[in-house]
């Protein structure tokens, strides 16, 4: 069902901008998918909390994103709610991008593509 969403909105996007080097990437269910593939950068106290769904970060489903999820872990750990301008923020600011790409196949293609574009655009190079 995501596959289908993600693939329709992205082809979607693409069509109405109707330029060949426009590219339409999104974060599925925002950033803090990504913060989910690796809760260990979360206070001790939230850690045993997460649910195994957070294994496949970007599939957490749409009744309790991983907002709201975080959100809930926090009132119930911490008894303060997630802030996303500031929990979000300095969470991001530990987050290995290898860890989010590994454990997020969206953030992974948009990586690899992103990456195969800048590649093609400086050309062949001997040195790399």
């Amino acid at each position: 069902m995501l596959a289908g969403r993600h693939a329709w909105a992205k082809s979607y996007i693409e069509g109405i901008v109707n330029q060949g080097r426009f590219r339409q990437y999104f974060a599925v269910h925002e950033t803090e998918a990504w913060l989910l593939s690796n809760t260990e950068l979360f206070p001790a106290e939230t850690r045993s909390a997460f649910p195994g769904r957070c294994a496949r970060p970007e599939e957490v489903n749409f009744d309790e994103p991983p907002s709201y999820l975080l959100d809930r872990i926090f009132r119930q750990r911490l008894h303060r709610s997630y802030k996303k301008t500031v929990d979000g923020k300095n969470l991001f600011l530990d987050l290995a991008p290898g860890v989010a790409r590994a454990r997020c196949p969206y953030l992974r293609q948009m990586f690899d593509e992103m990456l195969g574009l800048a590649l093609a655009a400086v050309g062949p190079n001997p040195n790399r």
